[in-house]
């Protein structure tokens, strides 16, 4: 069976786990393969007792929650092993089973370090910060380009890992004492501190970019997992305000191992509304009551990070772009639920740029800082919609919005998510099927 592959087609935040729990049952592998512990998934399972437990993952694949599926952190993946193990242990305390995690020997690992460095500059940079997370992710992959990282497989050997921490720090500690005025960070520190995770590390590292090929082979279903989201990819996102990795369809490849000939269909997660964390343009961004219903109503606040969301409408003209570049088969569309209760409901088609209409994302960072967001208005609804399961269960006003949606971002909704829970979704077109 060929790789499936599941990214955000906003800035992050659309509900990605939801629609890998969605699927899991169906699917053999779940594959993380870009970012690290600066993006979550929370993810709403109902228990057999009709309560709700909130699962808020950071750094592991949401498939972990699945029995039977193998999760796997790959090879594009950053790793702070200190979260790593207080995931694994908070999961294991309520009962559920980490022990399929597979982990790759070529994934790197954020030094403490990497985390120092992250902050200070941050602190430095002032009004023109990124607005990261301060978790040594960009730091990380910066040392992976520049050929002075640490990846999973060095732990293994001391004196190779002893080598790689002192060249690093031979120019970090230059940098944290002459420029940030810090103290220098002592080689044996970083060692001990990544040394004492090398026992319960050494049974979960596999050659996983092998282990998907066999898997693949054998007719398994492998769902690749992106973090983050489109417009925060380092190549095709909002630069500079993007994450270090690739979070489009085709990271999966690099990422993962995974040659481009074996994904079939890509599944990108739209929420009905747009967020953004941190710094940087958003053009149908609301700074008035509209945007603190958004929030309060949608609980727009980060899974690792706490910190409220930017909201605004829905904006298509993102959407077009997520599918023209993921090459997206399907869309979810989540957190319909949230718009219940408005008169009128805005969808930005196109932007205005210094008078000229943009009805594709503008080639410049420039003309999209400065793009205004042109709006066609949507009769609202005020049904609760919770309760659907099929698409003839929803409000017409509700049916017109998504096939409205639908048709500006030229992709169909396939899943929509009317509320938390793991079985709050319409279903109007199979993910798995064959096409």
């Amino acid at each position: 069976m060929p790789a499936i592959v599941l990214v955000g087609a906003q800035w992050g935040d659309e509900g990605k786990g939801k629609a890998t729990d969605l699927l899991g049952d169906r699917i053999d592998y779940v594959v993380k393969f870009n970012g690290g512990n600066n993006a979550g998934h929370t993810v709403v399972i109902e228990q057999p007792d009709g309560s709700r437990e909130k699962y808020a993952l950071h750094l592991l694949p949401s498939g972990i929650l699945t029995p039977g599926v193998v999760p796997v952190i790959a090879n594009g993946v950053v790793i702070d092993l200190a979260v790593l193990f207080e995931e694994i242990d908070g999961l294991n305390a309520r009962g559920i089973d980490t022990s399929r995690l597979i982990v790759s020997s070529n994934a790197h690992v954020i030094a403490g370090y990497n985390k120092t460095l992250d902050k200070v500059t941050e602190r430095f940079l002032g009004s023109r910060r990124i607005g990261t997370t301060g978790r040594g992710i960009g730091p990380t992959y910066a040392d992976k380009m520049s050929r002075i990282g640490i990846r999973v497989q060095d732990l293994f050997d001391v004196s190779i890992l002893r080598q790689k921490v002192e060249a690093a720090l031979d120019v970090k500690n230059e940098l944290l004492v002459k420029m940030y005025n810090r103290r220098a960070i002592e080689v044996e520190e970083t060692v001990q501190e990544l040394l004492q995770y090398v026992e319960r590390l050494r049974p979960m590292v596999r050659d996983t970019s092998l282990e998907l090929s066999q898997a693949l082979d054998r007719g398994d279903s492998v769902l690749c997992e992106a973090g983050q989201a489109t417009l925060l990819d380092v190549d095709h996102g909002t630069y500079p305000y993007v994450t270090s990795s690739n979070a489009i369809s085709a990271g999966a490849c690099t990422g993962a191992g995974i040659p481009p000939t074996r994904i079939d269909s890509v599944i990108a997660v739209l929420k009905a509304y747009t967020t953004r964390v941190g710094e940087g343009p958003f053009p149908t961004e609301l700074l008035d009551d509209s945007g603190e219903f958004l929030r309060k109503t949608g609980a727009e606040y980060g899974t690792t990070t706490g910190r409220p969301r930017r909201c605004g409408w829905i904006d298509t003209v993102i959407g077009r772009y997520a599918t023209r570049v993921n090459g997206v088969t399907d869309f979810v569309l989540t957190k319909l639920d949230v718009l219940t209760g408005l008169e009128r409901v805005p969808v930005c088609v196109a932007y205005d740029v210094d008078g000229v209409r943009h009805d594709e994302m503008p080639v410049s960072q420039s003309d999209f800082h400065h793009a205004t967001p042109i709006y066609e208005e949507l009769t609202g609804w005020f049904e609760d919609i919770s309760h659907a399961r099929r698409y003839e269960d929803l409000p017409e006003a509700c049916r017109e919005y998504v096939e409205f949606v639908e048709s500006r971002i030229g992709a169909r909704i396939s899943v929509i998510g009317v509320g938390p829970g793991r079985d709050e979704v319409v279903v109007r077109h199979d993910l798995l099927e064959t096409r």
